[in-house]
């Protein structure tokens, strides 16, 4: 009676001392930042340079689209040119002699395209379908952030229950090598069993060891994409407990896909491409087509000669006499130039179909994605209950050897066994607890849902 009594004392004893630990622990982890999922997806998409590079891809589509209006209007051009030539020249009256001369002119020159087989007019179009795939390219990297952003907030979460359910374990193989230990001085127990006890002590450490670098490499892989200092202390919010429960008997895949068809960045951009690709072929038609240009010209010159036996002209009169204007039109048939306007239709055409193949891929992986995720959500919630059911039956089962293997009624093998069997059937449950979830995460993601826990 003693014994038990003793053994008793030292269970309540370490009892409290773990809930003083766990005490102090969560007062330490108070003093952290706790964000949610929205907040860190909010950070990755603030801060991750992927979505700045796509951000600048769209500016700069904007410009190109600018310029491709700009195209439209008439060129205006001036300019000036003076020079000065000594030595000896041919004079008006054909003798070459020693002459100082001094030239000045200036010009306005202007032109437009009134024709030019409307490809500058298909350049606007497709430059404005590149700036639309600029803008959802954006939102696919974003959307691609996002689900790369979930994935590892709930590793963490993982990870987090996985270390707990290690050191939970840590904690019971040091009180039996505790009890083996007294056991051993009372002369009830052996070397094998004191060797047995320690051995679980030593693998349970080393779980603990395991599941704490996999939660700080959890924590850094999250500070990553957002993009904060590495070096970052911070938590994240544990998800309600009915986060879990999402019955895929309800989920449609065809209404699914049928709605991610119209709003998924990815079908989207491949849509746009097609699109741009397709006025691509138009645009290269142009080279085709004569072309019919306007210009016009307006300027003046001024000339001096050091060596004049009549008097120069001032500026202003030069200017005013020598004052000259003239306009005109010019067409350009293109009759051969090495095919190099066919062979950029043939091009264009050729684009056209390789962009027509990666939208009908986009749209039929979607699908399969989709189908596959639907398949894996429905499986995942029988994992889960399934590993649920096992974890409790093994729970019991523990229990039961617990307390014949403190009377002596069960070796150390055994009670080893089954303290291995219920660890195992805990991590399992864990694993399928959090699949469970990232996999309902994804049927919202491809929704288009706000994620949220």
């Amino acid at each position: 009676m003693k014994q038990v009594a003793n053994l008793s004392f030292l269970k309540k004893l370490t009892f409290i001392f773990s809930i003083v630990s766990l005490a102090g622990f969560s007062q330490f982890g108070y003093a952290q930042e706790i964000i949610t999922v929205q907040q860190a997806i909010d950070k990755a998409l603030t801060n991750n340079l992927q979505v700045k590079q796509s951000k600048l891809s769209e500016s700069l589509a904007d410009e190109n689209l600018k310029q491709a209006k700009l195209a439209l209007y008439p060129s205006l051009n001036s300019g000036v040119n003076q020079n000065m030539n000594w030595g000896r020249n041919q004079s008006a009256s054909g003798l070459f002699e020693n002459t100082q001369r001094y030239n000045l002119s200036a010009s306005l020159s202007s032109g437009v395209d009134l024709f030019a087989g409307f490809s500058k007019i298909n350049q606007i179009k497709q430059n404005k379908v590149l700036l639309d795939a600029g803008k959802t390219n954006t939102e696919k990297v974003k959307n691609d952030l996002i689900l790369q952003v979930i994935t590892s907030y709930l590793q963490i979460l993982y990870n987090k229950d996985f270390l707990k359910a290690a050191q939970d374990q840590l904690t019971v193989a040091k009180q039996q090598l505790n009890q083996q230990q007294q056991l051993l001085n009372e002369g009830n127990k052996t070397l094998a069993d004191l060797s047995q006890a320690k051995s679980l002590v030593a693998t349970a450490e080393l779980n603990v060891t395991n599941a704490e670098n996999a939660l700080s490499i959890s924590y850094l892989t999250l500070a990553q994409l957002m993009d904060v200092p590495s070096a970052t202390v911070y938590d994240v919010q544990l998800p309600l407990l009915n986060t879990t429960t999402n019955p895929s008997t309800a989920i449609n895949p065809e209404e699914i896909y049928r709605d991610a068809l119209s709003t998924f960045p990815d079908v989207k951009l491949a849509e746009l491409y097609t699109a741009a690709s397709r006025i691509g072929v138009n645009v290269a038609k142009g080279n085709l087509y004569p072309r019919l240009s306007f210009n016009g010209s307006y300027g003046t010159s001024y000339f001096y000669s050091y060596n004049s036996t009549t008097p120069n002209q001032t500026l202003s009169e030069q200017f005013k006499n020598n004052l000259g204007k003239g306009i005109g039109l010019n067409l350009q048939i293109p009759i051969f130039n090495r095919l190099q306007a066919r062979s950029g239709v043939t091009r264009a055409k050729i684009d056209l179909m390789q962009t027509e193949t990666q939208e009908q891929l986009a749209k039929n992986n979607l699908s399969k994605i989709i189908y596959q995720a639907v398949a894996d959500l429905k499986a995942a919630e029988s994992r889960y209950q399934s590993t649920t059911n096992a974890f409790l039956a093994q729970k019991d089962a523990y229990y039961v050897i617990e307390e014949r293997y403190n009377v002596g009624l069960v070796n150390s093998l055994e009670y080893s066994t089954a303290q291995t069997n219920k660890n195992k059937a805990e991590i399992d449950m864990i694993q399928a607890k959090y699949d469970l979830l990232f996999r309902a995460k994804v049927i919202d993601y491809y929704l288009g849902k706000q994620i949220t826990f």
